[in-house]
C-alpha cells in the first residue's frame, strides 16, 4: 500500500453508429476509478447536431458521487470524453477537474490528460503574454490553449494539436473531442499509456486495457509512442511525426499504479507484478511460516515470492472496502488511525509465526511502520519487508506523486538504519537491474529510483514562479 498517488485516467469513445455513449463512459470511468479519486467528469456531443454543442459535467468526487443517475440521463451524445484526476499540478479544487471545454473561434473544443508537463511556465507566459486568462491552474489548460490557438492558423483539428504537441515536453496520454473527432495523443517516450479497443462500430480510447472490458470493446492496440490517432466517421488515421526511437514506459505503471487486469504494451500487470515477487525471492530469501502482500498491489509480488520461496502465501489483512476516501489528517494520530481503518489483521493466521511482508514501495516509511506493529501485536513472531521496487531516491516530474528529496525515507537513510526505523526483522529491496526482466525487456523509465530522467528536466526560474 504505497503513499504514492496514483496518476489520472482518460477515457473516449465515438460510436459511428450514433449509439448513446454516455453510460460507456460512465463505465469507462469506474474503472479507471483507481487512477484518481480527487474529481471527475465527461463531455458528450453529437457529431450530427449543432456545431459546438457539447455537454459536459464535472465536480469534486468519485465517479459514483459526482456522475449521478439524474446526471448521466440528462446527457447524450455519440461522442464523448471522461477524466478521472489527482492532482499532480494544479490544486484539488472543482474548477481543476476535466474534462476542459473551450468554445473559439472555431467552434468547441474539449480536452482530457493525464501526466505532467515540464515546460508548463514557459508555454503558459507565452500565452499570458498574448492576452489569454487562465481559469484554473492545470497543465491541462495550457495544452488546450495552444491547440485552440493553432487551429485558427491550421487547416484541421489534428494539425494543430501536432503544433502543439511539437511544442510540450513531459509524460502525457491526451484524448481530445472536436465536434465530428475523437483524437489520441501519447508522448513520445511512452511514459504515460494509452490504448484503443473496438466495439461493434465503435471506438474507445483509454488509459488502460480494463477499461475497454469494463465496455465491452475488444482491445484492438496501444497508441505507440509520438503517435496522434484520429477517428472519424470515415475511420482511424495515424500520424507519427512526433515519434522517436528512445522510449521510457513508466515503470511504476508495473509495479503499483495499473489495475491487475490490465495489459500494457503487450505487458500483462499481474504476471509482471508476479515476476518481481519471484525475483525478490532469489535476492532476499528468509526462514519464515508464511508470505503475505499489502493489499492490493502487494499481494500479486508476495504471490510470486511464495511460489519461488515455497513458504506458504496467505491474506494476513482484511481491507475495509467501504471507506471510500480518507481525506486529509491533521494529525499524526489521525492518519495513523486511518491505515487501521482500512486494514485489520487476520490475528488466527499470523499468531506465533515468521512472516514475509510484501509492498510495492517504501515513500516515507510511516504505513509500513504501522503495518509491521499490527502484526507484532496480533502475536507474529518476526516480520520481514520485502519490497517490490528499488528505493525512492528522486522526486517524478511526468505526472507521478513522488514527493521531494526530504520526504523520501531511502534518500537519507540506508536500508539497515529503514529496517530499524520501520521495526522490520529484515529489508530487502527489489534490485534494479531485476526491473526490466520483470516487464521482458520492456524500456523503462526508472528516474524516481536511479535519477536518470529520459529528457532534460529544466530550472524553473523565478520569472515564471507565480504562474
Amino acid at each position: 500500500m504505497a503513499e504514492i498517488k496514483e496518476e489520472c485516467g482518460v477515457f473516449g469513445i465515438y460510436d459511428l453508429d450514433g449509439g448513446n455513449v454516455v453510460p460507456s463512459i460512465y463505465y469507462g470511468l469506474t474503472s479507471l476509478q483507481h487512477r484518481g479519486q480527487e474529481s471527475c467528469g465527461l463531455a458528450v456531443s453529437r457529431t450530427a447536431g449543432k456545431r459546438g454543442n457539447v455537454q459536459f459535467y464535472k465536480d469534486l468526487g468519485l465517479v459514483s458521487e459526482v456522475l449521478r443517475e439524474d446526471t448521466v440521463r440528462s446527457m447524450e451524445g455519440d461522442i464523448g470524453i471522461g477524466h478521472v484526476r489527482y492532482s499532480t499540478t494544479g490544486a484539488s479544487v472543482a474548477e481543476n477537474a476535466q474534462p476542459l471545454v473551450l468554445s473559439y473561434v472555431k467552434g468547441t473544443l474539449a480536452l482530457a490528460h493525464n501526466g505532467n508537463l515540464i515546460n508548463t511556465p514557459q508555454l503558459k507566459w507565452e500565452l499570458i503574454q498574448n492576452g489569454a486568462v487562465f481559469h484554473t491552474t492545470t497543465d491541462s489548460e495550457v495544452i488546450a490553449f495552444h491547440i485552440a490557438r493553432e487551429r485558427v492558423h491550421s487547416r484541421t483539428v489534428e494539425e494543430a494539436v501536432l503544433k502543439t504537441a511539437q511544442k510540450i515536453r513531459g509524460g502525457y496520454g491526451l484524448v481530445i473531442m472536436s465536434p465530428r473527432k475523437l483524437i489520441g495523443v501519447r508522448d513520445p517516450y511512452g511514459l504515460k499509456p494509452l490504448c484503443l479497443g473496438k466495439r461493434g462500430n465503435a471506438y474507445v480510447l483509454a488509459s488502460e486495457s480494463c477499461a475497454l472490458a469494463s465496455v465491452g470493446a475488444a482491445f484492438v492496440r496501444d497508441i505507440e509512442p509520438g503517435e496522434i490517432l484520429t477517428i472519424t466517421k470515415d475511420g482511424l488515421k495515424s500520424d507519427k511525426t512526433l515519434a522517436i526511437k528512445q522510449h521510457a514506459h513508466c515503470v511504476f505503471e508495473y509495479i503499483y499504479f495499473a489495475r491487475l487486469d490490465s495489459t500494457m504494451d503487450g505487458v500483462n500487470v499481474y504476471e509482471a507484478r508476479l515476476r518481481g515477487g519471484k525475483s525478490l525471492a532469489k535476492s532476499y530469501p528468509v526462514e519464515a511460516d508464511l508470505v503475505t502482500g499489502v493489499p492490493e498491489s502487494g499481494i500479486p509480488a508476495a504471490k510470486g515470492y511464495s511460489e519461488e520461496s515455497g513458504i506458504p502465501f496467505g491474506l494476513a489483512f482484511y481491507k475495509n472496502s467501504y471507506i471510500g476516501r480518507t481525506f486529509i489528517k491533521p494529525t499524526q494520530e489521525e492518519r495513523e488511525s486511518s491505515v487501521q481503518l482500512k486494514l485489520s489483521v487476520l490475528k488466527p493466521v499470523v499468531r506465533g509465526k515468521r512472516i514475509v511482508l510484501v509492498d510495492d514501495s517504501i515513500v516515507r516509511g510511516t504505513t509500513i511502520t504501522n503495518l509491521i506493529h499490527m502484526l507484532k501485536e496480533a502475536g507474529a513472531k518476526e516480520v520481514h519487508v520485502r519490497i517490490s521496487s528499488p528505493p525512492f531516491l528522486y522526486p517524478c516530474y511526468f505526472g507521478t506523486d513522488v514527493p521531494s528529496n526530504d520526504q523520501l525515507i531511502a534518500a537519507s537513510h540506508s536500508s539497515e538504519e529503514i529496517c530499524r526505523m520501520i521495526g522490520a526483522d529484515s529489508l530487502g529491496y527489489m534490485q534494479s537491474s531485476y526491473l526490466e526482466g520483470m516487464v521482458k525487456g520492456l524500456p523503462l523509465c526508472k528516474a524516481c529510483f536511479d535519477g536518470k530522467y529520459p529528457m532534460e528536466i529544466p530550472d524553473q526560474t523565478e520569472e515564471y514562479m507565480d504562474l
